[in-house]
């Protein structure tokens, strides 16, 4: 039945990224300005031929449909701004950065999150407990981007140990500060799920019955316990996917990183309608496959979940 279940998820995440694609489409063109406005106005021969040349002359409705048969054909068109690149070109540079870059902050909140979560159950309601469940809410607290410039002036400024900005060739030092800017309030959340769940789980008779064994500690919490208490994880994995991707596009700003953040902003900022609809785009479909997979990931989990 689960071939049947993400065929029926694939065919279901159509109309969803249809009506994305509608709504953005027009509430980009309500903004004000247009992608050719600038401080010293073109003459009316000009404009005309830009708008002629991307269409824009044409009624909007037309120009909407226009876009959707391109869009089924795999075009996303050319850039407004970047007049030598099409938005395909565009996004396939930046894209690998800005997967490496939500991948390895995910990665690193779930690992480190769900080792807090744990130690802290593991020592409910003692010093260490209180201290692991204190940062945590920290880092709840403090979004992203205000993190980020702390720790550009800590680590780059003050100490001068990481550089402040820029990618590079991808090194890891260059991507140190960027992926925990990223990861430190998902890693939190994870953190605060895992605590709750596991003490619900140490109680639970399966684990009285193992420690009454005389099974090693370790195994009751690695083996046991954390197979039940990671699935309030695993369920919030779909939407930290889709957080960290769509807070990469701020983390790339800050950084300078050359993922799709940066075409995105910049995009929006010139009104490079395209450009921006093309990022969209992606990572919508990006949301609808990590939800997917968390959906197939929480089935192979629990054996009682059972997809008819």
């Amino acid at each position: 039945m689960l071939p049947r279940y993400i065929l029926g998820r694939l065919l279901g995440a159509v109309p969803t990224l249809f009506i994305l694609v509608t709504i953005a489409f027009f509430l980009i063109r309500i903004a004000p300005g247009g992608p050719f406005d600038a401080d010293k106005t073109l003459p009316a021969a000009v404009q005309a031929n830009l708008d002629a040349k991307y269409n824009l002359d044409q009624p909007l409705f037309t120009q909407y449909l226009g876009y959707l048969g391109s869009v089924l054909r795999g075009d996303l068109g050319p850039s407004f701004q970047y007049s030598d690149f099409t938005v395909n070109e565009l996004i396939a540079e930046g894209f690998p950065v800005s997967i490496r870059l939500g991948a390895s902050a995910l990665m690193l909140a779930l690992v480190l999150g769900v080792l807090i979560g744990t130690l802290a159950a593991w020592r409910q309601n003692s010093r260490l407990d209180y201290v692991l469940m204190g940062s945590a809410m920290t880092g709840i607290a403090i979004p992203n981007f205000v993190l980020a410039p702390i720790l550009i002036l800590v680590f780059a400024v003050y100490f001068g140990w990481l550089p402040a900005g820029g990618w590079g060739a991808g090194e890891l030092r260059n991507m140190v500060l960027p992926v925990i800017a990223l990861s430190l309030p998902y890693m939190a959340y994870v953190a605060r799920l895992t605590r709750g769940s596991m003490v619900e789980t140490l109680r639970a008779d399966f684990v009285r019955t193992a420690r009454a064994k005389g099974l090693p500690e370790w195994k009751v919490l690695g083996k046991h316990s954390l197979k039940v208490a990671v699935l309030p994880v695993v369920s919030y994995l779909g939407p930290a996917a889709a957080a960290i991707i769509t807070g990469s596009v701020v983390i790339e700003q800050i950084f300078g990183l050359p993922g799709m953040g940066r075409y995105f902003v910049q995009g929006a900022l010139n009104r490079d309608y395209t450009l921006v609809m093309g990022v969209v785009i992606v990572i919508g479909l990006l949301i609808v496959v990590f939800n997917l997979v968390v959906d197939i990931l929480y089935a192979l989990i629990d054996p009682r979940i059972r997809y008819e």
